[in-house]
């Protein structure tokens, strides 16, 4: 062989060989592999190594509540219009933040804590916004029996991100009650770790579809101490998707919602009514009601709830300019 073309062919190998490593936390190297694609097998990312233990919660921990092998063959129990593209778009963007040292997820127990309570299937996925940004937190529904995160709340808080906004998808264990006092562990922990993580607390905002948007209701009319947490502020807005959580207390935060008229577990009539009643003690509260939609459209991409993110984040903003 040519001395010169070997030289260039070893050269070639040489950078091919740089360009697949990357650092992660701590100086410590791991493989860059090509981006995630529709092909990519869930296992593949949940096995990755530059995501450590917590890769196993990015898709639900009890796989009889979703289906596919592969990225874009991702099917959620109770869950419609999931977006494939969405599905690759966000583990490439964990896997990318990852291995440059950037870190995507947060315990939000001690070891201790999680031994003695069984919470070690709990955190919080972080989507960067600008420093010092609002933050705001994402909760997945899936009828308190699992955490629909991939579809109801990674999608939002990536979005939420792009705005510039700082934005956290919880992962909470099942159970109206467990999962609301996981709710506001999550409210505390990131308060206690502004200055770390970089966030303004002030008039941070929650959100939820479906048994999440319970938790974001609860939350914001009970407070977290209500769920075994010292007393930190209320949200500044509470945005909801197809619940039919109808409780007013009159101590509710402002409130965005939005829902189909064909959703067979929320009831938008239902929706509609309590959030009038919030609007009835002075306090400001919206709804969006689209024809045709079934429960859990998520993002709505293709539909016609498209484009009701970014409304809700223009009626967050208005609470606390």
């Amino acid at each position: 062989m040519n001395q010169t073309v070997f030289s260039l062919i070893s050269a070639g190998i040489a950078a091919l060989i740089a360009c697949g490593s990357g650092a992660l936390e701590g100086g410590s190297e791991v493989p860059v592999t090509e981006p995630y694609t529709v092909n990519t097998r869930i296992e593949e990312v949940t096995g990755n190594p530059a995501f450590g233990d917590y890769g196993r919660l990015i898709f639900p921990v009890d796989s009889g509540y979703f289906s596919g092998d592969t990225l874009g063959g991702l099917s959620l129990t109770w869950y419609n219009y999931i977006d494939p593209d969405k599905t690759v778009e966000i583990c490439n963007y964990l896997k990318e933040q990852a291995a440059v040292g950037n870190p995507v997820f947060y315990d939000i127990y001690t070891d201790e804590e999680k031994a003695a309570a069984s919470k070690e299937d709990t955190g919080l996925f972080f989507f960067r916004g600008e420093p010092g940004a609002k933050f705001a937190v994402c909760n997945a529904g899936g009828g308190f029996a699992y955490v629909g995160a991939m579809h109801d709340s990674f999608p939002h808080a990536l979005e939420l991100s792009k705005k510039g906004y700082n934005a956290f998808a919880l992962i909470y264990r099942p159970g109206a009650q467990t999962a609301c006092e996981d709710l506001a562990r999550a409210i505390a922990y990131i308060h206690d770790h502004a200055d770390e993580l970089e966030v303004d607390v002030e008039g941070y905002s929650l959100w939820g579809g479906s048994a999440g948007a319970r938790m974001a209701a609860y939350l914001g009319s009970y407070g977290t101490a209500a769920f075994g947490e010292r007393e930190y502020p209320q949200p500044g807005a509470v945005i909801m998707q197809y619940t039919g959580h109808s409780e007013v207390l009159g101590t509710e935060p402002p409130t965005y919602a939005c829902v189909g008229t064909n959703d067979w577990i929320a009831s938008y009539s239902t929706m509609e009514r309590r959030i009038q009643r919030i609007k009835q003690s002075d306090t400001d509260a919206e709804i969006e009601v689209f024809q045709g939609l079934p429960h859990g459209f998520g993002l709505g991409t293709g539909t016609v709830a498209e484009g009701w993110l970014n409304r809700a984040a223009d009626f967050w903003e208005r609470q606390v300019p």
